[in-house]
């Protein structure tokens, strides 16, 4: 299909740069996909969208300071790293800039030398492999040194960090948030349980797959980028079975959304696995894992809202966006959220 036709008229000053004083007090859009309604709420409403015996799926994947500033050795050159994924023990592939002075053996230096970056392996569109030489735990000295990394179109810096992580969030391996769970407190968990809403983790680490811009004009030609997921025997046993008894599952966030139907559309149910995938959900796919998504606003032609639209249909998508941007809601990551529901 044509990029284009997922383009919409988005004003800057829509996109949120910063997130709601409080998590769920954010505006909801809900959309009924059976009907092809809609109604204007705030997210703590959400439980009126939900009934017992959904299964509430969400992804606990953690946010590191991925982003890496440091210095070239030699040339002293400023450089500027994002970690997408752990390759190997100490080696990770990395979004690199400025890609081209960054050739096999390059040495990058952060913080004065508590830590070294090494390019073991040159990759296409920026992508490295470099291994990194440190004293102590990685993920210590990365939390000393590196910068949440935060979208581009986000200008200000966060007083805290934790706005840029979920509630729950518990592993760390993420280059960017599952933004839709920003809304949710625990309280309002609270209240979901009280309700008999069974609440499942599952874990997809954000890499380039999720937030990189499709550079072609035909979306046959994208290929995404590949991001490690894991799903236990636990969650996969609570899944079938509501599958079986035809109760919904509702996905938080558009990463669930690919765990559960990369994990279906591989094994026919789900299956406790851990492994990568690249799935890209556009129109003409037929959803197999999930009833309902909450999610966020998302960026013109992206796969994001190429997602969306293969779950309520790409004219309709595209109205109630428009709707989104007519009553001011806020967009992108620190925005507000919708959910798509139905049966």
């Amino acid at each position: 299909m044509d990029i284009n036709l997922f383009d919409f008229y988005l004003p800057e000053e829509l996109i949120a740069q910063k997130p709601s004083d409080k998590r769920d007090h954010s505006r909801l859009l809900a959309i009924n996909k059976d009907t092809k309604t809609y109604e204007d709420r705030h997210f703590y409403d959400i439980l009126e969208y939900l009934r017992p015996g959904d299964v509430l799926v969400r992804n606990n994947t953690k946010v590191i300071p991925a982003r890496l500033i440091g210095i070239k050795e030699i040339t002293g050159a400023h450089c500027e790293l994002l970690l997408l994924k752990q390759v190997e023990d100490d080696i990770w592939e990395c979004l690199t800039k400025p890609a081209k002075s960054l050739k096999v053996g390059a040495k990058i230096n952060f913080g004065e030398g508590k830590l070294i970056g090494e390019v073991v392996k040159e990759k296409e569109e920026g992508l490295r492999l470099v291994k990194f030489h440190y004293k102590g735990i990685f993920l210590e000295v990365l939390d000393s040194l590196g910068k949440m990394p935060l979208p581009p179109y986000i200008k200000e810096q966060l007083c805290t960090n934790d706005r840029y992580q979920t509630v729950y969030a518990k592993y760390e391996g993420s280059a960017a948030a599952p933004t839709a769970g920003f809304h949710f407190t625990e309280e309002l968990f609270d209240k979901i349980k009280a309700k008999g809403i069974t609440v499942v983790d599952i874990t997809l680490h954000i890499g380039l797959g999720t937030f990189r811009p499709i550079k072609v004009e035909d979306t046959d030609n994208h290929v995404m980028h590949s991001e490690l997921y894991e799903i236990s025997s636990e969650a996969c046993e609570i899944l079938n079975k509501a599958k079986e008894e035809k109760r919904r599952i509702i996905a938080i966030g558009t990463t669930s959304v690919r765990t559960l139907e990369a994990n279906m559309q591989e094994f026919g149910k789900f299956t406790p696995i851990k492994k990568e995938t690249n799935i890209f959900i556009k129109p003409g796919y037929e959803f197999k894992a999930v009833d309902c998504i909450i999610t966020n606003f998302h960026l013109p032609k992206s796969t994001l809202i190429m997602l969306v639209s293969a779950f309520l249909g790409r004219e309709y998508t595209l109205e109630v966006y428009k709707h989104a941007v007519d009553e001011r809601y806020r967009f992108f990551s620190f925005g507000d959220s919708m959910i798509i529901y139905g049966k």
